[in-house]
């Protein structure tokens, strides 16, 4: 098996899509990717990969006809549940060509735009938190973000 960091870049090969930031997260059953304007009509389902605000948006409507998408109840880590679309779509990981599955999710206030999950993982990849490609600047931002926003809230606790 093939060992990756806690954060890898992948590829959308079919796509032209290179190098997007991807979370190693072995406590998600599955792995989520980053859709917006997602829509289902006559039997065919439409999104565009990623937002506006992401380098790697480029704005390309994918077109999925049934029965190639379904629908699906998932659990957030926060046990929130909601309905999502779930795709197959090839991706690149660690030099491997694979078919993953992902659901389609809202992902613009995440640090990664993708979430890979222990299913895809499974027989074939080893994770070693140690290595791969993280974007420590906009996790050390997030975590100065919570601090301060838990120093503002814990004042308001003292106050009350």
């Amino acid at each position: 098996m093939q060992i990756i960091g806690r954060v890898e870049k992948i590829s959308f090969p079919e796509l032209g899509i290179k190098g997007v930031h991807a979370k190693i997260d072995s406590g998600a059953d599955l792995s989520s990717l980053w859709a917006t304007s997602i829509r289902e009509q006559d039997g065919v389902l439409s999104f565009k990969l990623f937002g506006p605000k992401s380098e790697h948006y480029t704005g390309k409507e994918i077109i999925i006809p049934a029965p190639h998408y379904l629908l699906t109840r998932v659990a957030n880590s926060f046990g929130h549940k909601e309905l999502r679309y779930v795709v197959k779509m090839q991706i690149k990981l660690g030099g491997k060509l694979l078919v993953a599955t992902f659901t389609l999710s809202d992902r613009s206030r995440k640090t990664y735009p993708i979430l890979i999950g222990r299913k895809l993982l499974k027989g074939k990849f080893l994770i070693d938190v140690g290595r791969g490609t993280p974007l420590k600047e906009l996790e050390e931002n997030k975590k100065k973000r919570l601090k301060r926003e838990l120093e503002v809230f814990n004042m308001w606790e003292r106050k009350a």
